[in-house]
């Protein structure tokens, strides 16, 4: 918040009342690293927490920064609502990922690891191997890792070589001549990305009977000289460098799916944003690889431990330091009826992940594939992975030959492979593949099954506000709902008639849409609670969702505080809106719940004169979900399944005073902390005790 702040403007679009997109994002990310200090986690959960951190800090250079990097150098760069420039955001972007990388290290390194220690899994350092471990490892080098070693050295005839997207290397300072009298001094030594980066010591080199890794880089380090023949490596330090990797696909192509494939190769070399150095690395060595990058200092962070622990992941089988296991509940109705069709009959079926199953939307696709009532099947498809039962019933299903429509976005971030992959499959199985709308990502989740009904048809839909994707359904907290009501199957239709056809946007009955009708909706519902308080009736908005940047709707919140409109937000990361301002945004609360599980759901509720308007959506309330993405809206029609969400998908987390985060008005967040004499309350451990089998 800019200094004059403490008196703030009720000029709605002061950029003193909004926080930076970016910053935000940034803070979010700063949370899940905190949890690595949270000894509610098991341990090894707490390391994965950092280990996430640094995934996400990935994420953010490739795309967050790399972003900003490209305005400044085009020029293109315009302040969002809070007015800051491209180059101001960049600043405190460095500044405070500098510390965060520093606090990083020091609870791996002096916190994390020491715990384990004591727990009996270890992380060997180089001089803490036994003589019968370096000889494990220098066999195991010279079996399994120098054959895919390949060495550069740096002279006329071997420039620096183009590194691929965070690869692990090597820079080795270098001592003599080799056999062509050489003497270039330094060398760059690839890890290929075979190579797995932690490396399990055999129990009868290990004489505590306990879990024993190895760092990769440990036993490259070890050995390196054996690279380099006839001459003495006189240092050996990692590095990483971390590339634009947001893609540019023009949308005018003839076929996306080829282009994008072009594209997928240019992440791996895109413009390079930061270089990661192990701290012992001498200064002149750091210069000179950031000159190779183009970088500047600010750009160059030592690591004190490995340059890539996004690639640290590996499990232990100590069930102490993981979270319990626990079983998605199968609802009742479903439990009940043989066929999943018998069972949407009986009334929609609300489905909550993880803790409820995914199941029953896996076996309704894998139902209709082979019941001979079933004539077509239509469903969008974000992110599936690349192993997916959801692809293998679809294909069973065009192979059985019912009609299958698949709307397939290959343009989700990091998915594309995965998802070209898919439509390849579906076609070769006979299905029908569209790659949705040019300029608009299809993001909305539905699935669409047409079934004969005695002598007509009947329509079953599920709606969801998380992806077809049956990995992350067991830590996405997302909603589903399984439906036959005419009304809603009839909107489904339409936009997949949307989707894969042309024509005037559809009316629609139930559901509202983006690019169409969602946004002015919310509009409309904010507007009317609003109305509502300065009638001096009751009012109320209660939303959760990941992320809040649309300008408009942050007004209309605006607006609605200043009204007297109770208004609770759940906002699992960016929020640009600044609560808690006095005259302006008093009646703002916003919370971020950072838990065992990504909280992914969106849910609206606005009270709506007492009809209590409850919707769950695929969307955010950003920009992009609510105008340049198909996204889908559906209410909660059924009282009891309304009265569930609001009290589990809601409440439950304006409860929690635990894995709570409170956004101040300044932007910073503070941990929610229980009420002397309160009893914690954490609402991801109440849905698991609530809706799971233990």
């Amino acid at each position: 918040m800019n200094a004059n702040a403490n008196q703030p403007s009720m000029d709605l679009s002061n950029p003193d009342n909004y926080i930076n997109r970016e910053l935000s994002l940034l803070q979010f990310n700063l949370r899940v690293l905190e949890q690595a200090m949270d000894e509610r986690h098991p341990l090894m959960e707490r390391l994965n927490f950092l280990l996430i951190f640094s995934s996400n800090m990935d994420e953010f250079f490739e795309i967050r920064v790399a972003g900003l990097r490209n305005q400044m150098e085009t020029g293109t760069g315009t302040p969002g609502p809070d007015g800051m420039l491209p180059q101001e955001v960049q600043a405190e972007i460095s500044r405070i990922t500098h510390e965060a990388v520093q606090r990083q290290y020091h609870i791996l390194q002096d916190i994390l690891l020491p715990a384990l220690a004591e727990e009996g899994v270890h992380f060997l350092r180089r001089e803490h191997w036994t003589e019968a471990q370096a000889e494990w490892v220098k066999k195991y080098f010279r079996d399994q890792v120098y054959p895919v070693l390949t060495p550069i050295a740096l002279d006329p005839a071997h420039p620096f070589p183009r590194l691929v997207n965070k690869s692990l290397n090597f820079i080795v300072p270098l001592d003599g001549k080799d056999a062509f009298g050489r003497s270039t001094g330094l060398a760059i030594v690839p890890a290929p990305r075979s190579l797995p980066r932690l490396i399990r010591l055999p129990d009868e080199v290990c004489e505590n009977g306990d879990d024993n890794f190895i760092f990769l880089s440990s036993m490259i380090h070890a050995h390196v000289s054996d690279l380099f023949p006839g001459m003495k490596a006189t240092g050996c330090y990692q590095f990483r460098v971390t590339r634009n990797a947001d893609l540019e696909v023009d949308e005018d192509v003839e076929d996306l799916a080829s282009a994008l494939k072009g594209e997928l190769l240019s992440r791996r070399y895109g413009d390079e944003v930061r270089l990661e150095v192990a701290d012992n690395c001498p200064q002149h060595l750091i210069d000179y690889l950031l000159e190779q990058f183009e970088l500047g200092q600010v750009d160059a962070y030592k690591a004190n431990g490995p340059v890539n622990l996004a690639r640290m992941f590996t499990s232990v089988n100590r069930p102490r330091l993981h979270y319990p296991p626990f079983t998605p509940r199968v609802p009742a109705p479903v439990r009940k009826y043989e066929s999943i069709f018998d069972a949407i009959d009986q009334g929609d079926i609300l489905l909550h992940h993880p803790f409820e199953s995914f199941s029953p939307v896996v076996n309704l696709l894998a139902e209709a594939a082979r019941d001979p009532k079933v004539l077509a099947i239509k469903q969008t498809l974000y992110r599936t992975g690349t192993n997916s039962e959801i692809l293998d019933h679809l294909e069973t299903a065009a192979r059985n030959g019912k009609e299958v429509i698949a709307v397939v976005e290959l343009r989700a971030r990091f998915d594309e492979e995965s998802n070209i992959e898919g439509a390849r499959r579906l076609q070769e199985a006979g299905a029908i593949v569209v790659y949705g709308v040019v300029g608009y990502k299809t993001h909305s989740k539905m699935l669409l099954v047409l079934r004969r009904d005695g002598d007509g048809m009947k329509r079953y839909a599920h709606l969801g506000t998380g992806n077809y994707h049956t990995k992350t359904t067991k830590f996405y907290t997302d909603y589903g709902l399984l439906t036959a009501e005419p009304g809603i199957c009839q909107d489904v239709h339409k936009i997949f008639q949307e989707l894969t056809g042309m024509g005037k946007a559809a009316r629609l009955k139930q559901l509202k849409h983006a690019p169409f009708t969602l946004h002015p909706s919310l509009m409309e519902w904010i507007e009317f609670e609003t109305e509502q308080a300065r009638a001096g009736k009751p009012a109320r908005i209660i939303a959760k969702f990941n992320s809040l940047t649309e300008e408009h709707i942050m007004q209309a919140l605006y607006r609605a505080s200043q009204a007297g409109v109770e208004i609770d937000l759940i906002v699992r990361g960016i929020c640009c809106l600044r609560p808690g301002i006095p005259g302006l945004s008093e009646n703002i609360r916003v919370r971020s719940i950072i838990g065992r599980f990504l909280e992914h759901t969106r849910i609206y509720h606005f009270h709506h004169a007492g009809e209590d308007l409850v919707y769950c959506a695929s969307a955010d309330w950003m920009d992009r979900n609510l105008f340049n993405r198909v996204e889908t809206c559906f209410p909660v029609n059924d009282p009891k399944l309304k009265k569930q969400i609001l009290e589990e998908g809601l409440h439950f987390y304006l409860r929690d005073n635990t894995q709570a985060w409170l956004l101040s008005a300044d932007g910073s967040y503070r941990r929610a902390e229980p009420a002397p004499g309160e009893e914690p309350f954490l609402a991801q451990q109440a849905l698991l005790e609530a809706l799971s089998n233990g």
